[in-house]
């Protein structure tokens, strides 16, 4: 956490392209940034990433106000724009860098997050796999990887892949937007 205006929550749900693309237009949302977290390799490379040997998972840093919206409410927008029941895989993604994990960064985050997970097991009817762990060493992710799906709006992953998570967000949640 960094103060009483501005809070923290790391975050994967998959490809990272998705979760920042769905946060960026949520408001109280402050900054996205995505990057990697979990691994034993310092400062990766997205192609040491890739490999799926680091450890790490593709996340995004989110700074928000908590009197704009709550940290709940932000684990219910991440468990509603991902499927947290499938073990290192979203889609056709594929390795532990697409793992489901919520990197707490204090013990409120992490009773927060168990009561989160709990709540959402009545609405997947698989069991949840999301890892709820304490927040590691974040690492930026390379400058072309930021704010991605705006620059890149017609290429095909993010049109397919990309859009539909992102306008499921704006339906599901059209009074959280900016």
């Amino acid at each position: 956490m960094t103060n009483q205006t501005q809070q923290t929550a790391t975050l994967g749900g998959g490809c990272f392209w998705c979760t920042e693309a769905v946060f960026q237009q949520i408001r109280g949302i402050q900054t996205v940034e995505s990057g990697y977290c979990g691994g034993q390799v310092h400062n990766p490379s997205y192609e040491q990433i890739c490999t799926g040997t680091t450890g790490h998972a593709e996340v995004v840093r989110l700074r928000f106000d908590p009197a704009v919206i709550t940290y709940a409410e932000i684990l219910e927008i991440f468990f509603t724009i991902h499927d947290p029941t499938t073990l290192n895989r979203q889609g056709a993604d594929r390795g532990t860098q697409y793992r489901s994990v919520i990197y707490f960064h204090d013990d409120d985050q992490k009773k927060i997050g168990q009561e989160i997970m709990q709540k959402m097991t009545s609405v997947w009817d698989d069991p949840i796999v999301t890892e709820l762990s304490m927040a590691p060493q974040f690492y930026l992710a390379e400058a072309y990887h930021q704010n991605y799906f705006r620059q890149h709006p017609e290429q095909g992953y993010c049109s397919f892949v990309v859009a539909p998570k992102v306008a499921k967000a704006r339906k599901v949640f059209a009074d959280k937007l900016v």
